[in-house]
């Protein structure tokens, strides 16, 4: 049965200011800055603000440290891990499953394990990576946005984007974009019947599906921002694939948007954290990972950021998918194939 999302939130906002609690002293601060231990962590811009209202303030205070966030993309993260990999500066990051698998195949991660992080055993099955090398926090998850000054009645389906009716309406992300890949897995399971664990990597079916999608593409985006630009003018339709952590809240802002989840299920998005190898206070490190793994930390964040908790003991936010369906996404065949998929894509879904 469709879902739709984002009715039950408020006017509220993300708190986007919030300094992290600091320690002082009239006496001698010199001195006790010399005993506070500094944590260094590598994430996305888009999560300092959280970090800092949320998180910040209770790590400082609970373990006696300071913590610095760099926030920056995916890709330059692990350029600093690569750079730094004999005496890293850095000792946690928080970045996409697809690049984690490439810090682990060039030895940059350290395991995380129940015994140094408790929290991991309580986390929902598919969201520990490759032994633990990684895990997720939290699960922002992509569906469909569509219009509702257009739209008055949710898409039910993936396969409402195929009408005739939304011929140029309908807009994709790219595959060079991240949210571009679950319309390729999608679509196979669409044309295939299969279960979506066996149906993705059929992907000459998938593109043999993605072809009847065509003559409704009114465009594929590589910026998020002017997608939604559109669908709000009213120009698009829809777009397939779209994350509720941008949607969700173009349609607090006030935008004539909403998201649903179709009958067919929706896609988790990768939202990873590590303990980077040979990093500064390995203790801290694992506490910190420790926290955001924990109940308490993500009833707090999964909120704002619009996603679905990973923790089992955290309730789910009011406005997400309670009862979708959940398609894993397999990184590792991903990174395998994604360039050939991405040529594909220009030569077929292009001309």
């Amino acid at each position: 049965m469709t879902q739709e999302y984002g009715k039950g939130f408020g006017r509220r906002r993300v708190l986007l200011g919030g300094a992290a609690t600091t320690i002082a002293s009239l006496a001698m601060p010199g001195i006790l800055r010399a005993q506070t231990r500094e944590l260094v962590i590598g994430g996305a811009a888009s999560h300092k603000p959280w970090v800092e209202t949320h998180v910040m303030p209770m790590f400082e205070k609970k373990y006696n440290c300071k913590i610095t966030f760099e926030g920056t993309r995916s890709l330059v993260n692990l350029e600093k891990m690569q750079k730094n990999r004999d005496k890293p500066y850095m000792s946690v990051v928080q970045m996409d499953d697809p690049v984690m698998i490439l810090a682990v195949r060039e030895g940059l991660l350290e395991p995380i394990t129940a015994a140094k992080a408790p929290n991991l055993a309580k986390l929902k099955p598919g969201t520990t990576h490759m032994d633990g090398m990684w895990a997720n926090y939290l699960q922002p998850w992509q569906g469909v946005a569509y219009n509702t000054n257009v739209l008055k009645t949710a898409p039910a389906s993936w396969t409402d984007a195929l009408d005739p009716k939304f011929k140029g309406r309908i807009i994709v992300p790219s595959l060079q974009n991240t949210e571009g890949l679950p319309n390729l897995f999608m679509f196979a399971h669409l044309a295939t019947g299969k279960p979506m664990a066996e149906a993705y990597k059929d992907i000459d079916a998938a593109f043999r599906e993605l072809r009847k999608l065509k003559p409704n593409l009114l465009t594929v985006y590589s910026q998020m921002p002017q997608a939604f630009s559109l669908l709000e003018q009213g120009e698009a339709h829809m777009i397939l694939g779209a994350l509720s952590s941008f949607g969700m809240q173009r349609r607090l802002d006030g935008a004539p948007i909403t998201m649903t989840a179709p009958k067919e299920g929706i896609f988790p998005v990768p939202s990873g954290i590590a303990v980077i190898k040979n990093g500064p206070n390995p203790d801290l490190a694992f506490a910190y990972v420790n926290e955001l793994l924990g109940a308490e930390v993500q009833s707090k964040i999964a909120p704002p950021t619009f996603a679905l908790p990973t923790n089992v003991d955290t309730p789910i936010p009011p406005g997400m998918p309670t009862d979708a369906t959940i398609h894993p996404i397999d990184w590792a065949f991903v990174a395998e194939n994604r360039n050939d998929w991405v040529k594909r894509w220009d030569r077929e879904m292009g001309a």
